[in-house]
């Protein structure tokens, strides 16, 4: 039976929203919550957090997770769950699945994460796995910050489909019609930041040069395309709310569904 580890990427610095990993929301610390989201998975064999701040790493010990300290020199989440699982192979644990899971997504499903690992453990082809939903409004379409991804063909509504870009962009462009009327005339997607790697590509990435077009719109999965590896995307309905700013806290705690 091969084992999945679930890595949860959280720093105590941000520029947005610094502390982020150990705000309150509700009697329980966000970073506690998306463990235990976490630890709700079928798939998942092991939940660490990978911490570069010792108030993170204690407080996960404190409500009995898990933790490792790694370094505060890293540019990237997957980066940070490279030195993870260098630590723990060191010390004899071994995993066939790597999932990267947004630390400032506490209201995560299981049923999201299990599908990213189905991925990666129905096809011991696939690479990389992870997962988009339909967009449906004008206000995400063109903001930039949230991330579309294209995809191939959906041929006999068979999943999943393959990447074949990444933009904060709108694509594709429409020719020919207004903005407005953009999505009544393609299907767009956004992607939802979670990440499954089969163990042999999550080492191969690990050494890869950036690229260009991963430096020109900020976003590591197209350092990934640039450098021939597929990514696989299985489609959600229910989008996953993440929490980037104080704002976006007070809307989910004034929220009628909290």
């Amino acid at each position: 039976m091969k084992k999945v580890i679930g890595i949860i990427p959280a720093r105590y610095e941000s520029s947005r929203f610094p502390g982020k990993p150990l705000v309150d929301i509700k009697g329980k610390s966000m970073i506690q919550r998306v463990v235990e989201q976490c630890e709700k998975s079928k798939r998942l064999t092991k939940v660490v957090v990978a911490t570069d701040d010792k108030r993170i790493y204690d407080h996960v010990l404190d409500f009995g997770g898990m933790a490792v300290m790694t370094a505060d020199t890293h540019q990237s989440g997957t980066e940070r769950c490279g030195e993870v699982i260098e630590k723990l192979e060191s010390k004899g644990e071994f995993f066939d699945v790597v999932v990267n899971i947004q630390g400032d997504e506490p209201f995560i499903s299981p049923n999201h994460i299990d599908k990213v690992c189905d991925i990666l453990l129905n096809d011991d082809q696939a690479e990389i796995g992870t997962l988009a939903k339909r967009i449906a409004s004008g206000d995400e379409l063109f903001n930039e910050n949230v991330v579309k991804v294209v995809l191939t063909e959906n041929e006999g509504n068979e999943e999943p489909r393959d990447a074949l870009y990444f933009s904060r962009h709108p694509i594709p462009f429409v020719r020919g019609q207004e903005k407005e009327l953009w999505l009544e005339h393609a299907e767009y997607y956004k992607h939802i930041g979670i990440y499954g790697f089969n163990i042999d590509e999550f080492y191969e990435i690990q050494e890869i040069e950036h690229s260009m077009l991963e430096q020109a719109e900020s976003l590591e999965n197209l350092r990934w395309l640039s450098h021939h590896f597929t990514i696989q995307v299985s489609e959600i309905e229910e989008d996953i709310i993440g929490i980037d700013t104080p704002e976006d806290l007070e809307r989910i705690l004034n929220s009628d569904n909290f």
